[in-house]
């Protein structure tokens, strides 16, 4: 695999509102590991290597998470995830997915239970982000490792 080329050197700007944008998703007191769940899940999706390693990384630094990243790709089966955490990964999925059903009113309403509207919006934006930063990275050919 080989980088196309650095789209943070090519167009600075854009990576500057992408890091704008990702400062005040981050700052917006979700849950760190559930974050960093949630961003894995998604990169395991998209097919995104680059965000995969970075993110499983980033968990680890959080404490012994180690299962949780091992058994996220089947998160539905495994008991170690908390009903909050199988409600919004299952609104990451959907969303990332949002071509196929939209985000069902059963799934929207499961993480309702949990959170606020406020929260809600944040936890779309976060997922938004994740799905920009994958399409980014697979578009320009980044790989685990190159930064």
């Amino acid at each position: 695999m080989s980088l196309r080329f650095n789209y943070r050197q090519v167009n600075a700007p854009a990576f500057r509102a992408m890091m704008t944008m990702e400062q005040h998703t981050g700052g917006r007191g979700l849950d760190k590991v559930l974050t960093e769940l949630v961003k894995i899940r998604v990169s395991q999706i998209n097919g995104c290597a680059f965000c995969l390693d970075m993110h499983a990384k980033d968990l680890l630094k959080l404490g012994d998470y180690q299962d949780k990243l091992v058994l996220v790709s089947v998160w539905r089966e495994a008991p170690i995830f908390t009903e909050k955490e199988r409600a919004v990964l299952e609104l990451a999925e959907a969303v990332t997915h949002i071509s196929h059903d939209g985000v069902p009113q059963e799934v929207y309403d499961r993480v309702r239970e949990f959170v606020s509207e406020e929260e809600y919006v944040d936890w779309i934006m976060s997922i938004n982000m994740i799905n920009s930063w994958n399409r980014i990275a697979i578009s320009t050919g980044m790989y685990p490792g190159l930064f």
